[in-house]
């Protein structure tokens, strides 16, 4: 079944409820349910009209706003894919996407059509659609909405192609994450569930993928006047006026929005009690940032999400289930705790040097290779709402695990099971030092230094064969206290730098390659 069927169900159920109130540009506005979907209906048969049959490829560049999931959801309901990538990577990570999945159309804004000045894959792509201004060379769409507008969905089948999203290839040529329309409705389900989506209800929005699963359940996004591509840049200021004007009652957001967020509202005493929940996630949630998040927000829900690219959420934690056991535990070096796997999710931990990725097994190789409680090694999922497979069946077989013939995905990251189920985290497998001392997980570390209210950020690695705890910091450190606090882990040395490099998306994760780039240079 087509996912658009379950977007136009609801719009005929919501009508002219507002399905997203967008304040990314100076002048908000406001589109209903209904509005949408006929808005998605006219350009679907603007689509059509231009010849693009389903399966065929549509690269999407169109910035976070109600215009971007009009377009989304027509190339949905087309049957044509929906293609994602970073154009801030580059004109050569922009090729090297059109080299993996040639594109029939390219639908964008006119800013967006400057690229092709600079990248022939672009220039290549035999249709071309404008959404606002004029441009040589491209259609203009025209995304008004018409009443009493019909149009047909594209029947699919749960395994047809529903959307190709590009990696950013910071680590490699970029892979094709691909997501049919059999998973995006088992996504759906998990996440109304798991985030216990309830219709009428107000989300502000800073990680656009979860807008279509507001769509699905009648949830209304509000897409706020922020550079969502920077959510750790995004003004805490300018958030705060738009949730005391709008009051939503949900938010999600990666930790560093929320941290600078919860870290103004602290310094200017300010409480935000519209919020009925808050999640987090895209990055490590670190036991201080939930206290903080809870006495910004007193009457939330606030749940920690452990998730990944390919399986979203994997474990969820609230920040009221935590004890101070757990506090403790996790100041002392355990690692940091994840909460319980969603209850859609089969999670395993395989030892690091066993078959992770790349391997066929029998269930009963599996099953003997499988660790226990409190065993740490590399964690593998599976589920409905696990991403089965990338574009190309090169990059299947480097990256996931056939047990069976099921497929298992490696996330990447070490980790544990303790007695009663719950997951704890101790950083990326890759990331783990082991020399001399014994073997060192990143967590086992950052956690303990994070505890210290002055140290923004904290990332342990092995560099020039020594064991090397970076920290960047607010005000003064007392590093010999620290180092002192850092015994048992026999930390060679603490570095205080500038600033610690974080990721593009989220700017939450830890960069260790450029991290150490700096660290040589310095």
């Amino acid at each position: 079944m087509n996912i658009v069927h379950l977007l136009s169900d609801r719009a005929a159920a919501a009508g002219d409820r507002p399905a997203i109130i967008d304040h990314s540009r100076a002048t908000p506005r406001t589109v209903s349910f209904s509005a949408l979907d006929s808005a998605a209906i006219r350009v679907a048969a603007q689509l059509r009209a231009a010849g693009l049959q389903p399966g065929d490829a549509v690269l999407l560049l169109q910035p976070v706003s109600a215009e971007l999931y009009i377009l989304f959801t027509a190339i949905l309901r087309s049957g044509l894919v929906a293609l994602f990538l970073d154009p801030s990577a580059g004109w050569k990570h922009i090729d090297q996407c059109g080299a993996i999945q040639p594109a029939k159309a390219l639908v964008g804004c006119a800013q967006a059509h400057l690229l092709r000045v600079v990248s022939p894959a672009l220039r290549r792509i035999p249709l071309k659609f404008t959404t606002d201004f004029p441009v040589p060379g491209a259609r203009r769409l025209d995304l008004r909405p018409s009443a009493g507008l019909r149009g047909l969905i594209e029947d699919c089948p749960d395994d047809f192609p529903a959307i190709i999203r590009f990696t950013s290839g910071s680590t490699g040529p970029p892979k094709a994450a691909l997501r049919t329309h059999g998973y995006l409705q088992a996504q759906q389900r998990v996440i109304a569930r798991s985030f216990a989506l309830q219709a009428g209800t107000l989300d502000l929005v800073t990680m656009p993928m979860f807008v279509l699963a507001n769509l699905a359940a009648g949830v209304t996004s509000l897409i706020p006047h922020a550079d969502l591509r920077s959510p750790g840049r995004i003004p805490p200021e300018s958030l705060v006026r738009e949730i005391t004007a709008q009051r939503p009652h949900r938010l999600s957001a990666a930790p560093a929005l929320l941290e600078n967020l919860a870290d103004y509202c602290l310094q200017h005493s300010l409480t935000l009690d519209s919020f009925q929940s808050i999640f987090t996630g895209g990055a490590p949630v670190f036991p201080r940032l939930l206290v903080k998040l809870q006495a910004m927000a007193p009457a939330a829900e606030i749940v920690a999400v452990y998730g990944s690219t390919e399986a979203e959420p994997i474990a969820l934690l609230n920040q009221r289930s935590l004890t101070a056991e757990d506090h403790a535990q996790m100041a002392a070096g355990r690692g940091l705790l994840a909460g319980f796997p969603d209850e859609a999710i089969q999670l395993r931990i395989l030892p690091e040097a066993g078959p992770g990725s790349g391997g066929w097994l029998t269930q009963a190789e599996f099953q003997s290779a499988t660790l226990p409680a409190g065993q740490p090694g590399q964690i593998v999922v599976a589920g409905p709402h696990v991403q089965p497979h990338y574009l190309k069946d090169t990059a299947t077989a480097e990256t996931q695990l056939q047990v069976d013939g099921r497929t298992w995905h490696p996330t990447g990251d070490a980790g544990y099971l303790d007695e009663r189920g719950r997951l704890w985290l101790l950083g990326r497998s890759q990331a783990r030092i082991q020399d001399a001392h014994g073997i060192l997980y990143p967590f086992q570390v950052e956690g303990l230094a994070l505890e210290n209210p002055h140290i923004r950020r904290a990332a342990l690695l092995r560099h020039d064969e020594r064991r090397v705890l970076a920290i960047e910091a607010t005000h003064p450190i007392d590093l010999v206290a620290l180092k002192t606090r850092l015994r048992d882990a026999a930390i060679d040395q603490v570095l205080v730098v500038p600033g610690i490099p974080v990721d593009r998306r989220h700017n939450s994760k830890i960069d260790y390659p450029a991290l150490r780039r700096i660290l040589s240079r310095s």
